[in-house]
């Protein structure tokens, strides 16, 4: 939505009109240079053509050949433009399309003596391109004015500094997307002495340091700046003197920083648009900014640490302002009146801030807004009706002594009518905010809304019927509200052309035919928990491009028609949780590929179904499967992240081909009737973070943590793809601080393993103590054997440990002691002997931590240790660390005397100045102003670097990812 025109379309026009005349439209009157002509063939010769796009390339009418423009005097060519045209098409197909140029770049191209403009982006050159070009650059392009080597080249290669020599280049466009391309510095650029505008998008600059800043500072032509996704990572604070008098687009997008913003920026009175967008941006917003004379695009979103006040930053004059974005800042406070004075504003957003109040109706002056987005805030509701315009909003705002009286009356707000006002608006987001009250009628005047985002609030009453008004409406979202009501046909009448539906987590209740057919076709239909059934929704049938499909709890009790296995084929998103469908599934499922399928908590019988494709993750738990899991199940589905199984019927053993599912994150195949031994081949599941076999007759084998990597339980909502898996129900009951927990949906909270209450056998594996990031580990009621890992010490994050009712022996490892966040251990009930090493922190738990272990003696146990069992955990009489050792390794008198000496050192220390200020009065003065000064000093400089250090933490909601 930029309006500024960038300079670089401005150049292409004089590109095309330099010399005498026009070029390409008049190239049929033009006799061609034949020794031009012999270079473009032969410049040709050199280039790999799969698709025939230089066919034209022949004959000896070269000014009329595509990409080759002419003086329209002399016949000699000015411009070779051979870019890949897909890119112009905006081509989704992989590498820019199937029109790439490759090859190499042939020396005859210097020969071009008056080339002025040469343009090969988005092509795939060889390895030797930059070579090649090197040496053509150093040979003869002096008359060259615009170069686009953008994208041009796959591999890792270096800028030639040799770039430096084309003086009169006043466009230069080397930015890159897929390739390492690096820079070491930018001296060379000071012999660009015409350049205007520079782009450098994706080059690693990281070696250049801070001199980049000075390098450009050379460049008093300049006017576009871009060097976006560049690791930069140093922003010169102070520049002596600024030369960019020109500048007018300065675009720094996603660097690192980590500073604040230079006040040299604020002072280059011509700039037009700024994007310092996430780039670890810290300290105020500069109000400067807003008196900035030619200033229409700001853009700062994405920087945490970046703040500002509403009522400070808003006050400035901002006078051509259009576009400003200021999302994922620090925003803070409320509106203030002088808002409505940036009538130029067609661009708001303060996504995810910390702004909180009522919305103004000063926004109603705005009348050429087309964007808004607040959300994410703290935003309560609109100002109440008594402040409503009483006629068009741009003519003239509400007097204050009006606002200030319905202020204080204490009406009760709502969202404001006047929003209705605001007929420009093409997007309104004000999702998660606290707004309250009725969606107004008035939205109905928003004719070209086409995005309306309410989501997650605390709206009630009905979708009115001005909603049904909204021609242009392609995204609607009000989910997670208190909305309730009726959803007729009526209402979708003229809402054609909408392709994002979603209205979960409200009370509606659908009411249409059962031979409706929707005026629309969606993609995205999410009505979970809507009142939809008892019978299955037949106007889905007709839903022939949807592809994310959410009718969980949505009150259908029938069973899924054949016909919907007919269009399911693209969906990627099917979420039919717990809508109690019973009937067998087909099978194979017939899904997307890489989709992800939830049909959890139904009446689903049979065996377990299978896609016909490759999908990310299954969860059929919940149901009322039987028989075996499928053996090829691995084979199917190589790809997938979670696969859910529990709480069905299901027997045999777990098949050995899971261990194909390289991928996998998640299996829970608990509350079954599964047994055997768990396959050897699950070590092959590096990735495997959560596996969950409770209640099942499942033994192990020690080896199979070689590889297993079960380091961390996510729990809580499930990020897999594009989707938020809802909910993943194990059910593990850890003790902590002595008591039991059982943790379900807060899972989340916690880093933990639990294998208790198996049929497990073997050793603890040594490969365990490796999770370093591991809170809690319990592996108690099995048959585990051997010994506890000398290692153990190195799970320094350990809060639970819990090995009771075993067969372990040997010695409690002296390492233990270390374990200095450990709150709770049970290692009672098995063959354990020895000392126990009863110091640091193992000398906070009692004697029920060891219960059971007839071998085990020290304290806290009454069982004594014998004098050649002692360890670093007890005294050599058997007695506890705490009494009197008897035993005196020399150092007592030494440490005595140590403690001696610091006491009385403080000691003089305090009353030496005092003694000395009662002889000299006017000296203590001095000295306590003296401490003070220090004391500040330390205290300002404490609050400097806290305040530089803190680290703002998104809270975003995923329940409702668009």
């Amino acid at each position: 939505m930029e309006t500024f025109p960038s300079f670089l379309w401005i150049l292409l026009l004089l590109v095309c009109m330099m010399g005498e005349g026009a070029c390409a439209r008049h190239a049929e009157f033009v006799e061609c240079n034949e020794s031009d002509r012999k270079a473009l063939l032969d410049f040709k010769e050199g280039l790999v053509d799969r698709w025939d796009r230089l066919s034209s390339w022949q004959g000896s009418k070269c000014c009329q050949w595509w990409g080759i423009d002419c003086d329209n005097k002399t016949g000699a060519v000015i411009a070779v433009d051979i870019h890949n045209p897909a890119v112009d098409f905006g081509s989704s197909f992989s590498r820019y399309g199937f029109w790439f140029l490759g090859g190499e770049i042939r020396p005859s191209l210097p020969k071009l003596k008056s080339l002025r403009s040469l343009d090969l982006s988005f092509n795939t050159f060889n390895a030797e391109f930059l070579i090649s070009f090197r040496l053509i650059i150093s040979e003869s392009l002096e008359n060259l004015r615009y170069l686009n080597l953008s994208n041009a080249w796959f591999k890792e290669s270096n800028i030639p500094q040799t770039l430096g020599n084309l003086s009169n280049l006043q466009v230069l466009d080397i930015s890159t997307s897929f390739a390492n391309v690096t820079v070491d510095n930018l001296e060379w650029l000071s012999g660009l002495v015409s350049l205007k505008y520079l782009a450098m998008n994706g080059v690693n600059l990281e070696k250049v340091g801070v001199g980049w800043v000075k390098a450009l500072n050379k460049l008093p032509s300049l006017t576009e700046l871009h060097l976006n996704d560049c690791q930069l990572s140093s922003l010169m604070y102070f520049l002596p003197s600024v030369n960019l008098t020109s500048l007018a687009v300065l675009k720094l997008r996603n660097n690192n920083f980590n500073s604040e913003l230079p006040n040299w920026i604020v002072n280059i009175s011509s700039l037009i648009t700024v994007d310092l967008s996430f780039c670890s941006l810290n300290g105020r917003i500069p109000h400067s900014f807003s008196e900035l004379p030619n200033l229409q695009c700001l853009k700062l979103s994405g920087n945490l640490n970046l703040s500002a006040s509403c009522s400070q930053l808003f006050r400035g004059s901002w006078k051509k302002i259009q576009i400003l974005d200021l999302a994922v800042t620090k925003l803070h406070g409320r509106f203030p009146f002088s808002l409505g004075n940036m009538t130029s504003l067609v661009y708001l957003d303060l996504s995810d801030n910390f702004v909180e109040g009522s919305i103004p109706s000063y926004i109603g002056r705005l009348c050429n807004l087309q964007y808004i987005d607040v959300s994410f805030n703290n935003l309560t509701e609109g100002l109440p009706e008594l402040l409503e315009f009483e006629s068009c909003p741009c003519r003239s705002p509400l007097p204050r002594s009006k606002f200030f009286a319905s202020k204080a009356s204490g009406l009760a707000g709502k969202l404001p009518n006047w929003l209705g006002h605001l007929k420009s608006l093409v997007v309104l987001d004000l999702s998660h905010n606290k707004i309250e009250g009725p969606i107004p009628s008035s939205f109905g005047n928003l004719q070209r809304l086409s995005e309306l985002r309410l989501y997650s609030n605390r709206l009630n009453g009905t979708l009115p019927d001005g909603v049904v008004l909204l021609s242009e409406l392609t995204f609607l979202n009000v989910a997670a509200n208190q909305l309730t009501g009726v959803i007729s046909e009526t209402f979708f009448s003229r809402l054609g052309k909408l392709k994002f539906l979603i209205l979960s987590a409200n009370s509606f209740i659908s009411s249409v035919n059962s031979d409706w057919v929707p005026p629309f076709q969606v993609s995205y239909l999410y009505m979970g928990s809507c009142i939809l059934g008892p019978p299955f929704p037949t106007w889905l049938r007709h839903q022939k491009e949807i592809t994310n499909l959410d009718f969980s709890n949505a009150s259908i009790s029938s069973s899924i028609p054949s016909w919907f296995w007919d269009i399911s084929g693209n969906i990627s998103l099917l979420n039919f949780y717990h809508k109690c469908l019973d009937r067998h599934l087909p099978n194979p499922l017939s899904i997307a590929p890489c989709a992800i399928v939830d049909l959890s908590s139904n009446l689903f019988k049979g065996i377990v179904p299978l896609p016909s494709v490759i999908i990310e993750a299954l969860d059929l738990s919940n149901n009322q499967f039987s028989g075996y899991i499928p053996e090829n199940i691995g084979e199917i589905m190589p790809n997938l992240l979670l696969l859910s199984l529990s709480s069905n019927r299901l027997t045999g053993a777990i098949p050995t081909s899971l261990g194909k599912m390289l991928s996998l994150d998640v299996i829970d195949h608990s509350r079954n009737n599964l047994t055997g031994s768990m396959p050897s081949t699950i070590g092959n599941c590096q990735g495997l973070s959560v596996l969950d076999l409770q209640q099942q007759l499942i033994w192990w084998d020690s080896k199979i943590f070689g590889k297993v990597n079960l380091y961390l339980v996510y729990g809580g909502f499930w990020l897999i793809g594009s989707y938020i898996k809802h909910y993943y129900q194990e059910n593990l009951v850890v003790n902590v601080h002595g008591q039991f927990h059982k943790y379900t949906k807060t899972l989340s909270l916690l880093t933990s393993i639990d294998l208790s209450r198996n049929n497990f056998h073997g050793e603890i594996p040594e490969k365990l103590t490796k999770l370093v990031g591991l809170l809690v580990f319990n592996s108690s009621e099995n048959h585990i054997s051997g010994q506890i890992p000398q290692s153990i010490s190195e799970l320094h994050q350990l809060l639970s440990l819990d090995l009771s009712s075993n067969r372990l022996s040997g010695p409690i490892p002296p390492s233990t002691s270390s374990l200095t966040f450990l709150e709770n251990l049970n290692l009672s009930d098995n063959n354990l002997s020895g000392t126990i090493p009863y110091s640091n922190q193992m000398s906070t738990f009692n004697a029920s931590s060891f219960a059971g272990n007839p071998g085990l003696c020290g304290f806290p146990l009454d069982m004594k240790c014998l004098r050649d069992d002692s360890n670093n955990g007890g005294s050599k009489d058997g007695s506890y660390d705490g009494e009197k050792d008897e035993v005196d390794d020399g150092n007592g008198f030494f440490d005595n005397w140590l403690d001696l000496s610091i006491g009385l050192g403080f000691a003089a220390g305090l009353l030496l100045p005092f003694l000395i200020f009662l002889i000299k009065r006017s000296w203590g003065g001095v000295y306590f102003a003296f401490v003070d000064w220090i004391v500040d000093s330390l205290s300002s400089m404490t609050n400097r670097i806290a305040t530089g250090r803190r680290i703002q933490h998104s809270s975003y909601s995923f329940l409702f990812l668009l």
